[in-house]
């Protein structure tokens, strides 16, 4: 479910945010479905719980997941999650066209390029 690269550069913690910011905004995680325990997860990936518990408390601060006392954390059912992260995605992608316009790229080769990244990913063609 969840991988961990540790060549990347990122923090660990950012990067167990980010899958689970996908897997919950692509409903693979369902609304008000139990996570994974910090203390499992953290075995599980062989990393220390206080990297899974920091991942968790930036998930529920971004309103991604909820806790229950005593029971654990919680897939939340906020459908503006889903917006939120594409919002910033396209944020991203307009920084990259200025990048991409700074070096003179032509418009064709980046949507072009786009296209191909794209459908790399298995998505039907656009």
């Amino acid at each position: 479910m969840i991988g961990i690269d540790l060549q990347n550069r990122r923090p660990i913690y950012e990067q167990v945010v980010e899958r689970f910011q996908t897997l919950i905004v692509s409903g693979v995680l369902e609304p008000d479905s139990q996570m994974p325990s910090v203390r499992s997860l953290a075995m599980e990936l062989s990393i220390n719980p206080n990297t899974i518990q920091k991942a968790y408390s930036v998930l529920e601060q971004e309103g991604y997941i909820y806790p229950v006392k005593g029971r654990g954390n919680f897939v939340s059912g906020n459908e503006g999650l889903k917006v939120k992260k594409q919002e910033s995605i396209f944020t991203a992608l307009k920084e990259l066209v200025g990048k991409g316009r700074e070096l003179d790229i032509p418009c064709d080769a980046f949507v072009e390029k786009t296209r191909e990244f794209y459908l790399e990913g298995g998505r039907k063609q656009v």
